[in-house]
């Protein structure tokens, strides 16, 4: 909460220069200004974030004023009351729609009536020698917003709006530290010597802007807030939580934005969109300038972009054609987002012939996707783009943080290894539970272990997860009525393409580079040696040395459960009675089985290179409706070489499940890298 630690300059420009002025609208008349006090000394030129900047001194305090390359008309301007250039993005884009930025160095004052009277000479010198408007836009950071709005209490026909941004709005919170703030002592007997106060007049004091709301309301001062949920330095609660209970109790208009997970810092908004069209709807003359689109809740986007997706665009311009799948669970295999990205695609390149893969099969999550990779996906020919998601099965069918990065590692390296220019782009769907540890401030661990992936070799991601919990947290929409499920409503797949869109404009509204684009990564060394880089699904007619199994050509079930596509009417080696034995012989690092697991299915024991016998429950939750394709690795990490998995069915089984069957569609064998 150090002045020091913002690294604040002192600023306020804005030259009277002839420039023609911005089409903003035209200001009321006032009375004659108010003489100066002092006049302007030690004038310094500069620039700041490319525009004028005039750094000079007025009654003792430095001052700067950022002039913008054409005035809106009526000469508008922004009054930063602390920590000038601290997260200048609001005021960068104010200036880039004609408002003058302004700044007053009266740090360690803390709003006394000593700091009150250097913002009149200044505010006097601002109107009658710069020319700007009589009404100005206060913007208090931190300790600023105590200048803010002690100011406009003072003057409150001078003040069109204040943007306050995690502002001090009760001293006795912050420094003080009489609640739930840890206060700053140095901070606080400075400000009892800049108000003249002994310990018992600061704490007597009813004048904080807390207290002293009721001019700004008659004089219908709009304010915006934004703040971090998780404020510890100056807590929401103690501060702008308080303001927005008095004022609106007062008839007054308060915006108040809530970062969720937010802290004191960073304050303002990456994307500042909101906050400039609020200043601008609330400025005289200047609601026609709000125009930047507001995307997202709390000024951020919710993908990382890394390698940039530039490959795929060159294709899709230059060959006209483009190859795009799809990889994921039943949120792909669904109607929905796919269908909408597809459009998309075909907007942006109307030109080009796309031809689109579905490899979406519902319930598989990463493991089963990186030994059916190159059998679903890869072997349609050259692919550009490559969407993957596996976060709501990954953690719902119960995979480690080991297995999360060993399947989805498995899937990025080993189609880059085929197809060394794919770029691919991660997904991270929503569901309850994320959405309730989202909630808390965490991240989920199965989007970490994606993310890791996603990072490791260069690949964008897009963390839809956050997005519907921000979302849902600025009161945009609800789960239930809304979203609805984890498998969405129509609401949420277009709220997902939409995503994936902006997404899209990031990546490809950009100049093209100058050179050709890289391909993207593909490191030496994987994350995990183990990971599934190499997998492949193997016939089951691959087992031998069978005892009580059987092969048969086209299995499907005669029980009336529902079975998967892809999943029935296909070759599967079966066993139904305790005591079948079988055996497999693979060269590589890991083997597993691909089973139906269905009302009857029963306990796999195995054992590795004459190792230990070990037993695998090959009956799950949704059994008991539904013949599910399950993989489960039962060799992992083994040295490069051959080995033997031996198979046994076990005579016992799961309490519900009405029999012992074990049917093998598939043998997972990950081979070498």
């Amino acid at each position: 909460m150090s002045a020091a630690s913002f690294a604040a300059l002192f600023v306020l420009l804005g030259l009277a220069g002839a420039s023609l002025p911005v089409r903003c609208g035209a200001t009321r008349a006032a009375p004659p200004a108010p003489p100066v006090t002092g006049r302007p000394i030690m004038e310094k030129h500069s620039t700041w974030e490319g525009y004028p900047r005039l750094d000079f001194e007025i009654a003792g305090r430095n001052a700067v004023l950022v002039r913008p390359e054409r005035p809106a008309e009526g000469r508008p301007w922004i009054w930063r009351t602390e920590f000038f250039g601290h997260e200048p993005q609001a005021d960068r884009a104010l200036l880039g729609k004609g408002f003058h930025v302004a700044y007053l160095d009266v740090q360690n004052l803390y709003g006394a009536p000593v700091t009150l009277d250097a913002m009149d000479a200044f505010y006097n010198h601002a109107i009658r020698d710069r020319g700007l408007a009589r009404k100005v836009v206060l913007e208090g950071f931190s300790r600023g917003g105590l200048f803010a709005f002690n100011y406009a209490a003072r003057h409150p026909e001078r003040v069109s709006a204040i943007y306050a941004d995690a502002p001090v709005c009760d001293f006795k919170s912050w420094p003080r530290g009489r609640g739930r703030s840890a206060g700053s002592p140095a901070d606080w007997e400075r400000l009892k010597q800049a108000h003249g106060f002994s310990e018992e007049q600061a704490l007597a004091y009813r004048g904080n802007p807390v207290d002293n709301l009721a001019p700004l309301a008659k004089a219908g001062i709009p304010l915006l807030h934004v703040c971090g949920a998780h404020d510890d330095v100056v807590p929401l609660e103690e501060n702008s939580g308080r303001v927005a209970e008095r004022y609106r109790a007062l008839g007054g208009d308060i915006t108040l934005i809530v970062k969720p997970h937010c802290g004191h810092h960073p304050h303002s908004l990456p994307d500042p969109a909101r906050i400039v069209n609020w200043v601008l709807r609330h400025t005289p003359g200047c609601a026609a300038l709000a125009t930047a689109p507001e995307l997202t809740p709390y000024g951020h986007d919710y993908f990382q972009l890394r390698g940039g997706l530039r490959l795929a665009a060159v294709r899709f311009r230059l060959e006209k054609q483009g190859r795009v799948a799809f990889l994921g669970g039943s949120i792909t295999f669904g109607s929905g987002w796919r269908e909408r990205v597809g459009a998309e695609l075909r907007r942006r390149f109307p030109q080009t012939e796309f031809h689109f893969i579905n490899a979406g099969i519902p319930s598989l999550d990463s493991t089963p996707n990186a030994f059916r990779v190159a059998r679903d996906v890869l072997a349609h020919g050259p692919v550009d783009l490559l969407f993957v998601e596996a976060a709501v099965n990954d953690e719902t069918n119960g995979r480690s943080a080991a297995e999360q990065i060993r399947g989805m590692e498995g899937i990025v390296r080993h189609a880059r290894r085929i197809q060394p220019q794919l770029e691919i782009i991660h997904l991270h769907f929503a569901d309850p539970d994320k959405l309730a540890l989202l909630r808390q401030g965490k991240t989920p661990g199965v989007i970490e272990s994606h993310e890791r992936v996603a990072a490791g070799y260069g690949n964008p991601s897009v963390d839809l997860a956050r997005e519907v919990m921000e979302r849902i947290h600025a009161g945009e929409f609800s789960w239930e009525k809304d979203f609805k499920d984890l498998h969405p409503s129509p609401f949420g797949h277009a709220l997902y393409a939409r995503s994936v869109g902006r997404l899209f404009t990031a990546a490809w509204d950009r100049p093209a580079p100058a050179s050709a684009p890289a391909p993207p990564l593909f490191p030496e060394e994987p994350l995990d040696p183990g990971s599934y880089a190499a997998g492949r699904l193997v016939s089951p007619t691959a087992a031998g040395e069978l005892a009580g199994w059987r092969q048969e050509a086209a299995w499907k079930p005669n029980d009336g459960a529902a079975t998967r596509p892809g999943f029935v009417d296909v070759p599967a080696l079966v066993a139904e009675q305790p005591g079948a034995t079988c055996r497999l012989t693979f060269r590589g690092t890991a083997a597993g089985v691909f089973v139906a697991s269905g009302p009857d299915a029963g306990m796999l024991e195995y054992r590795v290179d004459g190792g230990p016998w070990e037993a695998r429950d090959l009956f799950t939750q949704w059994s008991p409706r539904l013949h599910l394709p399950w993989a489960q690795m039962l060799a992992v990490n083994r040295p490069r070489g051959e080995h033997a998995l031996e198979l046994r069915v076990s005579a016992r089984a799961h309490p519900q499940s009405r029999g012992h069957a074990v049917r093998i569609l598939h043998f997972l064998v990950n081979g070498d890298d």
